[in-house]
């Protein structure tokens, strides 16, 4: 389920949106349009930002943020505005579309699954999400609720092998042979040193991914 951020203040407007995307399969989260928006936003794990521009505290306030936002993240942004200020969209590159009130939650679904598709960001191969853990094997890159998590070459190659069959148990022979080579001296040790490090890289009090099946060995798990 994609996760759509909305950042707007707590109106009926903001809570009929959120639950209205809700109800066409995406997760929706209200983000308070403050000062400390942008530090809320970057603990964020989602796929597309919703920025009501007409609830900023002054004219220039919402443009700051999404010209923020635009310099901190590469998260696709779509604007909710009133048809008053649609010159400013002229002078502008901080968002990558817009929806002018009052809206209509087709027309937001359409142009967030649209986005995506331009962006590349809809669900593919060269992208597993286990929850919040998410690994972009076309950037050899990890992360864990939007912050990178900086993995070795062969924890990283150990975590893709299990992600990509999620659920599925492996012993230490099996890992061993699929992510060391079948010429590799080591022993079975080597993979619990290795499954220990990950986690201690990808876990925490909220979040369990690696499971060890008593006797036999480990698998990947969706977690929390």
């Amino acid at each position: 389920m994609l996760k759509v951020l909305i950042i707007a203040n707590e109106t009926e407007q903001a809570r009929r949106l959120r639950a209205e995307l809700v109800q066409r399969r995406f997760e929706g989260l209200i983000v308070a349009h403050n000062d400390e928006a942008i530090e809320q936003i970057a603990g964020q794990s989602h796929a597309v930002s919703l920025l009501d521009m007409d609830e900023a505290t002054t004219g220039s306030a919402g443009w700051e943020l999404a010209q923020r936002m635009r310099q901190d993240m590469s998260i696709p942004l779509i604007a909710i505005i009133s048809r008053e200020k649609l010159n400013s969209l002229d002078s502008s590159d901080s968002v990558d579309d817009f929806v002018v009130k009052p809206w209509d939650v087709n027309e937001v679904t359409a142009r967030i699954k649209r986005i995506l598709t331009q962006k590349g960001r809809t669900e593919s191969e060269d992208v597993i999400r286990c929850g919040d853990l998410v690994i972009d094997s076309a950037k050899c890159e990890v992360s864990l609720c939007g912050k990178p998590v900086i993995l070795t070459f062969k924890e990283y190659q150990l975590l893709k092998f299990l992600a990509n069959n999620k659920g599925k148990v492996f012993t230490r022979d099996v890992l061993l042979n699929k992510v060391w080579g079948w010429d590799y001296y080591g022993g079975d040790r080597t993979v619990d040193v290795h499954i220990r490090r990950l986690r201690g890289k990808i876990e925490d009090s909220t979040h369990t991914f690696v499971e060890t099946i008593r006797n036999i060995g480990y698998k990947l798990r969706e977690g929390p």
